[in-house]
């Protein structure tokens, strides 16, 4: 999943790209509030993760046009202040949850997949489809209690599927969660989900004709 990295301390910013890396995410790293508003208005991200001191334009106004503009993908703020008040202000805007510097991988890690669960509307770590099972916490897939053998990007793909059963996920979004954005489309698409099929199971990933893939809710 693509993930919006807004941080403008370089070290910081590098850290928390090689921790979002190792946990199967696809982070984007950008150091200033105006690049940051122009991205999450004009890009599909799963989340932003969004420190609130940014030159240019902080990080309060940044999320404050986001919501106004209408736009949902959870958002964690991130930053140094300790003021209670900042905290209020951010979370009363729209910020889905709050992380403070200096942080934990672990943590910060923990609470992205927590925030993405629950925009998509499974609370519980573990998001089950008949008898596959994803535990968002180790990045383990399992289908009938086995572990299935996947890499880095037939998970990426299994997960954004399974975060968003029930929808139809278009092709060119799949392919920018799971590949990176600015990417040319091929058939590199088809050929992962191709093995993703073949892993757990050739029934799980349906291909809607000129629209996407679907993993339903609830299995026939």
């Amino acid at each position: 999943m693509r993930v919006l990295v807004v941080e403008d301390e370089p070290d910081v910013a590098k850290h928390i790209g090689r921790v979002l890396t190792a946990a199967g995410f696809l982070p984007e790293i950008v150091s200033d509030g105006e690049t940051a508003q122009f991205l999450g208005d004009t890009e599909d991200f799963a989340a932003v993760i969004l420190d609130l001191g940014l030159p240019k334009l902080d990080g309060l106004s940044v999320l404050r046009s986001w919501r106004e503009a209408g736009k949902t993908m959870p958002v964690i703020a991130l930053t140094a202040r300790g003021s209670w008040r900042d905290r209020v202000e951010g979370i009363n805007i729209g910020a889905d949850d709050y992380i403070g510097k200096p942080f934990e991988a672990e943590e910060l890690v923990a609470r992205l997949r927590a925030v993405l669960r629950r925009s998509s509307g499974h609370a519980a770590p573990e998001i089950i489809v008949g008898g596959l099972r994803l535990d968002t916490r180790t990045m383990q897939v399992t289908v009938g209690g086995v572990p299935a053998k996947l890499s880095p990007l037939e998970y990426r793909a299994t997960s954004y599927l399974l975060h968003h059963r029930g929808e139809v996920v278009g092709f060119r979004e799949l392919y920018e969660h799971v590949y990176g954005a600015g990417e040319s489309y091929s058939n590199t698409l088809e050929t992962l989900i191709g093995r993703v099929r073949k892993r757990l199971g050739a029934g799980l990933i349906e291909t809607r004709k000129g629209a996407g893939y679907f993993i339903p809710d609830k299995p026939a």
